[in-house]
């Protein structure tokens, strides 16, 4: 197995993708809009790539939050809240925010169990900061350490329900971003003393199974490099001040925050000390090229694999979805 999740072209994989897939073996994979089209395909596609693995814990990841970040959209699927809505209620309801918070993710996580898929890249626990590049937003569950972990903490709850693993995501913190790392690389300035809030959020959830890391340089910690590519921010920040110890993913290694070849930056996210690289735009020739470049996944990121993957159901449809986005819009009627 290589340490490695890939996309895939289209809505159906291809011949090549077929027999490529069979020989690397990647880890896993991740869906986009441009994979999707309705149930019946897309299960279909999900049971192509388990049946190619031969795994039913195959992590099939998607970014299925709500708001503007949905790959599974109207008329076929329910249209999901951005997160922000959930942190306006909280304001005057904390536990009826943190109730329906739970109610969404259970109701976003059942309609993926319904196609196949395994892992939601949720939730976003980047504490948001005024001024900030606005690519967090209102994906964003706050701008208060301990509501943001609150509810990021319901969220998990509320994916597990429906067999769905989660993935905090941007450890050690997206939100003193100024610029979007799709398009540029951030420098954050603050102090550590500063940041102590950003990592809080990811420390009182440190025991959740998989993260994901931030394009972001953080120059208290280490100016030279981003967090993804840190041995120091992966070792002495996410792994030992943090205290994750789960499965720990780089982000999209396409997005313009990073430079160079992307078999090459695979190998170096790896080589940091993130577990599993993320390349997501199925062109075949950098498939091949990331495949030959990395090394088998290391026996210690392959237990944290099976560990966070144990319990998944793909086949889970455990509660009602229209009972739980109706409970949902009740309680967020308060706002």
């Amino acid at each position: 197995m290589k340490p490695v999740i890939f996309g895939c072209e289209g809505p159906c994989l291809t011949d090549d993708e077929r027999a490529f897939f069979k020989d690397a073996e990647p880890a896993g994979y991740i869906l986009f809009a441009r994979n999707v089209e309705d149930r019946e395909q897309l299960r279909a596609l999900t049971d192509s790539l388990r049946e190619i693995a031969g795994r039913d814990d195959l992590p099939i990841l998607i970014d299925q939050e709500g708001g503007r970040v949905a790959r599974m959209k109207p008329p076929v699927w329910p249209e999901f809240p951005a997160w922000g809505v959930f942190d306006k209620l909280y304001d005057v309801a904390p536990m009826s925010a943190i109730e329906a918070a739970r109610c969404n993710a259970h109701a976003i996580g059942l309609t993926l169990a319904e196609v196949g898929v395994t892992v939601d890249c949720l939730p976003l626990l980047d504490v948001r900061q005024p001024g900030a590049s606005d690519v967090i937003g209102d994906r964003a569950l706050g701008s208060e350490p301990m509501r943001v972990a609150a509810l990021g903490r319901a969220v998990l709850d509320g994916l597990a329900l429906a067999g769905i693993a989660g993935i905090m995501k941007h450890i050690p913190g997206h939100g003193r971003a100024m610029v979007d790392t799709h398009k540029d690389l951030p420098r954050v300035t603050a102090s550590a003393g500063e940041l102590e809030s950003d990592i809080e959020p990811f420390a009182k959830l440190s025991n959740t199974s998989m993260a994901m890391t931030a394009h972001i340089v953080f120059e208290a910690w280490d100016p030279d490099r981003c967090a993804t590519l840190s041995p120091i921010v992966i070792e002495k920040v996410i792994r030992e001040r943090i205290g994750f110890d789960g499965l720990l993913f780089s982000d999209d290694l396409d997005m313009k925050a990073l430079k160079g070849d992307r078999a090459e930056l695979a190998a170096e996210v790896v080589e940091a000390g993130c577990d599993i690289a993320l390349n997501c735009w199925a062109r075949m020739d950098e498939m091949i090229a990331t495949v030959e470049r990395l090394p088998d996944i290391a026996e210690k990121s392959r237990k944290r694999l099976e560990t966070a993957m144990e319990g998944i159901r793909p086949d889970s449809q455990a509660g009602d979805l229209q009972e739980l986005i109706a409970k949902r819009d009740a309680l967020l009627s308060h706002a």
